[in-house]
């Protein structure tokens, strides 16, 4: 190799410099972030272990007053409780949603909310089911189903505890007044209500809980999206391929002609 072609190699190197700065940079965050992913990956699935054995515990009576504020919903949501006491049918509310009843498809209808006063005083929004939209729709359906439901006297209710619903972006604000509700708050339909005593969670009854067919309880839904794994391919693909790319150019780069 010649003194002229020797200088033009090592300037070639220099040329390298601040490409493969740049892509050992973005290389590390890129592998930083697969790793990240299958720790979050860890954690997800033991989450969705601890939880799915906890759905099948044993119903235990729900925490006292006092301790209402201090539940962690991390370790409190979806446990099997058991509550007794009587509804208050005057403060029900109907919140939209859409529910997979039976084998079928999603059904447009209502969430039943219905205040249950605990012989202390204490009240729990209890989500007694779903009942389907032309049901509420038909007057003298929805007047004799009403007649038919609020003629039980004190019940004891099985269902999962759950924490309120969080409003998405695309959900309308609730308007009390005029019965329209959209999301599963019990603090603000106590508060649109005028109760007191509110507990700051809720329970979903199990399907055994009412004798009729609506409301239809046990639709909670238990699912968890768990897509680190694939995160975690994308970020370590992306990494070889930045990889492959930096030493295609830097051989291109390297190369001497004669």
């Amino acid at each position: 190799m010649s003194e002229a072609m020797d200088k033009t190699y090592i300037s070639r190197w220099h040329t390298l410099v601040l490409p493969g700065i740049f892509t050992l940079i973005v290389l590390i965050i890129l592998v930083t972030l697969g790793v990240w992913q299958l720790q979050r990956l860890a954690w997800k699935e033991a989450l969705i272990a601890r939880i799915d054995a906890r759905t099948h515990a044993n119903p235990v009576a729900i925490a006292p007053e006092i301790l209402w504020p201090k539940l962690q919903w991390n370790e409190e949501e979806y446990r099997p409780v058991q509550v007794t006491g009587k509804y208050l049918y005057q403060d029900q509310v109907f919140v939209h949603a859409n529910a997979v009843v039976g084998m079928g498809s999603a059904r447009m209808g209502y969430f039943v909310l219905t205040p249950l006063q605990q012989e202390n005083g204490s009240i729990i929004i209890i989500n007694r089911g779903f009942i389907p939209l032309e049901l509420k729709q038909d007057t003298d359906a929805f007047a004799e189903w009403q007649l038919k439901d609020q003629s039980m006297g004190p019940v004891t209710v099985t269902g999962l505890l759950r924490s309120p619903q969080e409003r998405g972006w695309f959900v309308p604000e609730d308007v009390p007044a005029a019965g329209e509700w959209f999301t599963r708050d019990p603090i603000a339909i106590g508060q649109a209500k005028g109760l007191t005593r509110i507990a700051p969670f809720m329970i979903d009854a199990a399907s055994g809980s009412v004798t009729e067919r609506w409301p239809m309880g046990g639709l909670t839904v238990v699912s968890f999206p768990n897509n680190h794994l694939d995160y975690a391919f994308t970020w370590f693909g992306l990494a070889v391929v930045l990889l492959v790319i930096f030493i295609m150019y830097a051989r291109k780069s390297l190369r001497v002609l004669p």
